[in-house]
């Protein structure tokens, strides 16, 4: 009765372990299934990433031609990242616009001021009309005038830059877009040092990944 226990304890215990020992191999495979995918997703990440696009030679030459027909759609053509340079663009553009407007509009009414003075007509609102005491003299009129004209011309000197920045800003962005910055192509220096006396060794070498 004795040896039976003992048969079916040993049959019990030898069951356990072969299950134990299935159930490791399992989750081996798995890990190593698992591992397998990872290692399977890394290369594609690294191919997609590495993909050199093709070259193209007109894609400068669009962007600048769309960003000079309108400012700022050079940089939309070259790519959804920069987007950002919309409102930088249209604000320098836009602001030197403004300012020339505005110059341009007190330089005329000066100007219109000083000519209605010559003509001989004193109700302009830099003359007290119940004293008849000039507020701003026509000295200080032509000087006024001088002044917003600089200015007006100063503006559309910085309106006329900001629109060729533009149109600068999408062909440099297009043509550094297609530089091949592949680690394949990349310079690397190093220096190496003699193994006996610690003094460097100086030489060139090429090396090339396929």
């Amino acid at each position: 009765m004795k040896i039976k226990c003992y048969y079916i304890v040993f049959f019990i215990l030898f069951s356990f372990q072969g299950i134990h020992a299935q159930e490791n191999e399992e989750l081996k495979v798995t890990t190593e299934e698992v591992a397998v995918k990872k290692k399977k997703k890394k290369k594609r990440r690294d191919r997609k990433k590495n993909k050199i696009k093709p070259y193209k030679p007109l894609a400068p030459a669009k962007a600048a031609f769309y960003s000079a027909v309108l400012p700022g759609l050079g940089q939309v053509y070259n790519g959804k990242g920069l987007y950002w340079r919309l409102p930088a663009v249209y604000g320098a553009i836009g602001a030197g616009i403004y300012f020339y407007i505005d110059n341009n509009n007190q330089y005329n009414e000066f100007r219109d001021i000083f000519k209605r003075r010559l003509a001989g007509f004193r109700d302009d609102r830099f003359i007290n009309q119940e004293t008849g005491v000039e507020l701003v003299t026509n000295d200080q009129l032509i000087d006024l005038q001088d002044r917003f004209r600089r200015d007006q011309e100063l503006a559309l000197l910085l309106t006329v830059a900001a629109y060729l920045l533009n149109i600068v800003d999408a062909n440099v962005t297009a043509h550094l877009q297609q530089y091949n910055i592949s680690e394949d192509l990349s310079f690397k220096p190093k220096i190496n040092f003699n193994e006996f006396d610690a003094t460097p060794n100086y030489g060139v070498s090429l090396n090339f990944k396929f």
